[in-house]
């Protein structure tokens, strides 16, 4: 009689110390793992206002600056898509300011006297100074702010990496590219990280 292939199986698997463990680590790599193996990318269309196809278009040229990884416009040939949402504000701020500076002096004498015969004598002296400045501004700034939430999702639409940054601008580049870069930088050093895992073990 010839044994059901369940029950041979089960019966493999329980004389196998471990085994169970090995076969739910292969079933359900660790993102780590599943990062280490993603050398194909495809960028989605960010949800969010107005920016986001200009920040999605910065996130492929900072995924491409890395050296890591080809960006595809095919999905199907990806090995993990790049999905998620940005937002952009873009607002004013005011700033007014003022500086006065006043100094004010005066001095004055006067005396007068008189007699008979017709003699009289007066004296008057009077000495007065004044400075006054004063100076206000009002400048009108142009501020943008810049959030982007995306997550690496592979083939069986595990997520296996996020991240959230946010920029107001940095000193040689605008808030959209700067979030762009943060993107790029944070995946590139966190695929180095996993694939050095992966190449010890």
């Amino acid at each position: 009689m010839r044994a059901h292939p369940t029950l041979f199986l089960s019966l493999l698997l329980a004389g196998m110390p471990g085994s169970c463990n090995a076969l739910e680590i292969e079933l359900h790599p660790p993102p780590e793992a599943s990062l280490a193996k993603v050398r194909r990318i495809y960028v989605d269309q960010l949800g969010g206002g107005a920016g986001s196809d200009q920040i999605r278009d910065m996130i492929i040229t900072a995924i491409q600056n890395s050296g890591l990884f080809v960006v595809t416009e095919n999905p199907e040939r990806a090995d993990a898509v790049l999905k998620g949402s940005s937002d952009q504000k873009i607002f004013t701020e005011e700033h007014n300011s003022s500086d006065s500076i006043g100094l004010h002096a005066s001095e004055g004498n006067g005396s007068s006297s008189s007699a008979g015969m017709g003699t009289s004598t007066s004296a008057h002296q009077n000495l007065s100074a004044g400075i006054s400045q004063s100076e206000s501004s009002h400048i009108q700034e142009r501020r943008q702010e810049v959030a982007a939430s995306v997550r690496l999702v592979d083939s069986t639409g595990d997520v296996i990496w996020s991240t959230t940054q946010e920029s107001s601008g940095a000193k040689f580049r605008g808030a959209l590219a700067d979030v762009a870069d943060k993107v790029g930088r944070r995946l590139a050093d966190e695929t180095r990280k996993a694939r050095a895992s992966v190449a010890q073990h």
